[in-house]
């Protein structure tokens, strides 16, 4: 199988699991997307309505929802393009201590180390706890994967894995599509342990 068909076939299995794929992107516009749908999302739906969250005001009673990205530390490289482009748009950009945020962010931006054509899977090293939350207190997480690392199975894999693997205290997530159960009375809910919407933006190498 070819590379083309490689990221076809990620493309329509991740498609089938309920991800939204933004094919061929620039690191530059995959952002500005992703932050043009956090401007456009209807207040983050895990807010609790009794708690007012850092930076929200309460009116007369009436809470003003301030919309926020939660970007891990450890993608610094990514805030010089990312500020400009929230603070234009009143967005709060979060890069630490997302535990204080645990009521809900509107969306998560990370990097995912490897995709899965097979199944749709993103593979993503979350060894700080920060970057685990990214990706599943938001809303909508937003993984952004250039599309020279999607391998045809996970067998493919086996020796990324093994370093990413390596470290004490390593975390590697595979996340297939946003979060979802049927375990009440067997009626699918999404949103349920972890994001509703998960936005994969295919960067080009």
């Amino acid at each position: 199988m070819d590379h083309h068909q490689l990221i076809q076939q990620f493309k329509e299995k991740a498609q089938l699991v309920s991800a939204t794929i933004h094919p061929e992107m620039t690191l530059e516009t995959a952002l500005t997307t992703a932050v043009k749908y956090c401007q456009k999302k209807s207040s983050c739906q895990t807010s609790r309505p009794w708690e007012s969250p850092p930076g929200h005001q309460d009116n007369g009673g009436a809470r003003e929802h301030v919309k926020t990205i939660a970007l891990p530390e450890n993608h610094a490289s990514l805030e010089t393009l990312l500020s400009p482009m929230c603070s234009s748009r009143g967005i709060e950009l979060v890069t630490k201590n997302f535990r204080n945020h645990a009521r809900g962010m509107d969306m998560g931006i990370t990097f995912a180390d490897y995709g899965i054509a097979d199944t749709g899977t993103l593979v993503i090293g979350c060894d700080g706890e920060d970057m685990r939350l990214a990706t599943m207190i938001s809303d909508i997480h937003v993984a952004l994967l250039p599309q020279s690392r999607i391998r045809s199975t996970a067998l493919e894999l086996t020796d990324e894995l093994e370093d990413m693997m390596a470290a004490p205290g390593a975390y590697t997530a595979f996340i297939t599509g946003p979060s979802r159960t049927a375990d009440i009375e067997r009626v699918l809910a999404i949103g349920v342990h972890g994001p509703l919407e998960l936005h994969i933006m295919l960067l080009k190498d």
